[in-house]
């Protein structure tokens, strides 16, 4: 496998936290259109869920730089050491469809025990990739 194709998934993961960018955007913006709120009103996280009703795309936006930091950082590692295998290539997409899985459950129906599972399930990917790296560190004397 050619190694720099570990980047695709995170190209992937890129395009998802800015169509949740947009999308964010776009409620929050019509939603302080449509009940006049002002700008500095919303200026803290505190005072936006005091005054918007619809927080969901934030909340999935601040969501996609919690974990998946973990997945950022260790696909470059994995391309620079030459250590992006079939099977991290494969935890990587899963990682990311999972992902998409969360925000699109987080952004629609938004029932916690089904985003709960998409996330589970989703860091168990990142742990795996990161446990295999490691071994494959171990193995390599490093």
């Amino acid at each position: 496998m050619t190694g720099s194709r570990i980047f695709w998934p995170v190209i992937a993961q890129v395009a998802l936290t800015l169509a949740v960018a947009v999308r964010m955007y776009l409620v929050r913006a019509g939603e302080m259109r449509a009940r006049g709120i002002r700008p500095q009103a919303i200026a803290t996280a505190r005072e936006a869920a005091q005054h918007l009703e619809n927080t969901a795309a934030s909340d999935n936006f601040r969501n996609l730089f919690e974990v998946p930091v973990l997945f950022f950082a260790l696909c470059p590692v994995l391309y620079v050491t030459g250590t992006a295998t079939t099977l991290q290539y494969g935890l990587a997409w899963a990682f990311v469809a999972l992902r998409c899985a969360h925000s699109v459950i987080h952004l629609s129906y938004n029932r916690v025990m089904h985003r709960f599972v998409a996330f589970v399930l989703g860091l168990f990917c990142v742990a795996a990739m990161w446990a295999l790296f490691a071994l494959r560190m171990v193995q390599a004397g490093v």
